[in-house]
């Protein structure tokens, strides 16, 4: 019992100072904010999303988020090097050609982390006919926090976020989630 006793006061000293670093880790990485608007942007269901701007396949300026009158929108940011984001593109493009009148989608490619001639290549591969667009700096791949790809925002006409969904899920729940915030429209 005597020797498993200094044992224990160490082990407990260093399971303490893990939690302290883990908090101080945490606290630290919080403060970190992209730009005065995300420090109270947080990119979840019932947040209201903001109007962006970024440029598309043809360089012109395509205004998304925030309010858009009559239509859903689905935002989703993806790049071409992630593996998960090649098995929905199939998917995305079906929703664009079931929903396009009452849902704009757009595909926001992660540049700063991709390769735009690849990004293209991959476009076109799919036969994306939906807005694509480049975040060639990240601003906004960041102050929508994205981690993972693909992760996708479903926003409601009025600019709130409905859903956020990180990572693929199958065509069937695409269209399930898509019909529920259709039928309230």
């Amino acid at each position: 019992m005597k020797k498993i006793f200094p044992l224990l006061v160490v082990a407990l000293f260093l399971s303490g100072f893990a939690v302290y670093e883990y908090i101080q880790t945490n606290n630290q990485g919080s403060n970190r904010a992209v730009s005065h608007a995300s420090q109270e942007f947080k990119p979840k269901a019932g947040e209201l999303s903001f109007p962006n701007e970024l440029p598309n396949l043809e360089e012109a300026a395509v205004s998304f988020g925030g309010e858009q009158t009559g239509k859903l929108q689905l935002v989703n940011f993806w790049a071409s090097w992630c593996g998960p984001c090649e098995l929905e593109a199939p998917d995305l493009q079906k929703l664009h050609l079931k929903y396009g009148d009452k849902l704009a989608l757009y595909g926001v490619n992660a540049t700063d982390t991709d390769n735009e001639r690849q990004a293209r290549k991959f476009v076109e591969d799919y036969g994306f006919t939906f807005e694509v667009l480049f975040d060639r700096d990240g601003d906004i791949t960041k102050l929508y926090r994205v981690n993972t790809f693909p992760t996708s925002f479903l926003i409601d006409e009025r600019g709130v976020i409905k859903e956020r969904i990180n990572g693929v899920i199958t065509l069937e729940q695409w269209e399930k989630i898509i019909d529920s915030y259709l039928v309230n429209t």
